[in-house]
């Protein structure tokens, strides 16, 4: 067990940025008010977190709201199976910075949501020939990233148009030799971020913000703070949009005629065209959707009769090839009882890893497992998987910065379209994006926008 992640974690991030991220201090209100919006009829599309807390908001403001979900449940990408015994996470995962200003956090108090903050420094990392690594080796890392640190400070800047492996390519390019430089590159930037350090914009990979406190995960399920947001709704599941069309006067949804849109379907779903805009949205923002990047991380919960491995130690690494391969294994026994790992395929292995079926992907990931404990690995006695980039209805996971993107990609999404179509959505918010709270916010945000125009 070691205590060195965050040193590491935070180097990478001051590596490639240069700035700490800063804690948000203020926060959408939601308690705007307007004389003219009861009566006003509005259409959301899409039932995850940003488009709830939108429609709550303008249903409490006496708004008649309707929520169309294209998928059997509500939530997105905030999905709960208890089916081993313990939540198991298909989506969001943990509450990132849980202080008091982060939305998520307080959802969490308002339904007493039980939660469990996962030691980041409880970690042990495995050479697949060698075994444990020793701790002279997380000693010669911390020295590699404190010279980085240093040399990089200096030389990347918002305008830089280079990918995160290229920066460390041209500091030095034995780094991406070192099988443990590439681990911590996978497990902490790619995990975090979404998508592979070859698609990674340097300059912004680490230029948005951050709220304050070490991650938490919900022991009873994170779609335990989806209630409060629900209540009252209507939501009629199973019910894909296919046309939206806007005009000064109003829109058109489906069949459902409204005052007002606000769509929140994944930066996937409208990649992939699957909604028809009449007419078009702007040049503007067709281009920000095509060149913003939407990657995926695949996760596996693996339930086992007997602990095999360590049940006091909370994650393990494996160095995997190819890079983010089952690379990262987080422990249920530190939070839980059951005999559960859940590992987890980052960069460009996850996408390979959604094409798999769940047997391919079960024994894709116990070769790995076993790389590690060897014979000790039975067979699981149940198996859960996730596909994100091969779902229809999201395409991935969550968005990123490509090589070359900018913060306007992002920012171009606040603008409403005729007064009448607003958007929100991680990807629509580029100081949280990625993150639950961030999509909620982005929520918050399109709902004032409507009260503001009344």
């Amino acid at each position: 067990m070691h205590n060195r992640r965050n040193i590491l974690k935070f180097s990478i991030a001051l590596l490639l940025s240069g700035v700490a991220s800063k804690a948000f201090t203020t926060r959408l209100s939601t308690k705007a008010t307007s004389k003219n919006i009861k009566g006003k009829t509005i259409i959301v599309i899409g039932a995850g977190i940003a488009g709830l807390s939108a429609a709550q908001t303008l249903k409490d403001q006496g708004a008649k709201v309707i929520v169309l979900e294209a998928g059997n449940y509500v939530g997105g990408r905030i999905k709960t199976d208890v089916s081993m015994g313990a939540p198991f996470e298909y989506g969001a995962g943990w509450i990132h910075g849980p202080s008091n200003n982060n939305p998520i956090q307080q959802l969490a108090k308002q339904v007493n949501a039980s939660t469990f903050v996962t030691k980041d420094d409880n970690l042990e990392v495995f050479d697949i020939e060698e075994g444990s690594i020793p701790d002279a080796e997380y000693e010669r890392i911390d020295d590699l990233y404190e010279r980085l640190v240093e040399e990089l400070y200096y030389k990347v800047n918002r305008s830089d148009q280079r990918s995160i492996k290229e920066v460390i390519n041209d500091i030095d390019p034995s780094i991406l030799q070192d099988p443990i430089a590439k681990w911590l590159l996978s497990a902490f930037v790619e995990f975090d971020i979404g998508a592979g350090i070859e698609d990674i914009s340097a300059a912004l990979a680490f230029a948005d913000e951050a709220f304050k406190g070490d991650d938490v995960i919900f022991t009873n399920g994170y779609d335990s703070i989806l209630q409060p947001l629900m209540d009252g709704l209507d939501i009629h599941l199973n019910n894909p949009v296919r046309s939206v069309s806007y005009s000064k006067s109003g829109v058109q949804v489906n069949e459902y005629t409204a005052d007002y849109a606000i769509c929140t379907v994944p930066l996937g779903v409208l990649k992939a065209n699957h909604i028809k805009f009449t007419p078009s949205l702007p040049a503007t923002l067709e281009e920000a959707i095509s060149e913003l990047g939407f990657g995926t991380v695949t996760k596996i919960a693996l339930k086992f009769e007997d602990a095999f491995w360590d049940v006091d130690t909370q994650y393990f690494g494996v160095l995997t090839e190819p890079k983010g391969r089952w690379n990262y294994w987080l422990n249920y026994r530190t939070f839980s009882d059951e005999n559960i790992l859940l590992g987890l395929s980052f960069g460009r292995y996850a996408p390979l890893a959604d094409k798999m079926t769940p047997e391919e992907m079960a024994q894709d990931a116990l070769s790995v497992l076993r790389s590690v404990w060897g014979k000790a690995v039975g067979q699981p006695l149940s198996i859960l998987t996730t596909h994100w980039s091969e779902n229809p209805n999201f395409k991935g996971a969550y968005s990123y910065p490509q090589v070359g993107g900018t913060k306007s990609q992002y920012e171009i999404f606040k603008e409403p379209i005729k007064d009448r179509l607003f958007f929100a959505g991680e990807h629509t918010i580029f100081e949280y994006h990625s993150t639950t709270h961030g999509a909620l916010l982005s929520g918050l945000r399109a709902a004032k926008a409507i009260l503001d125009i009344q």
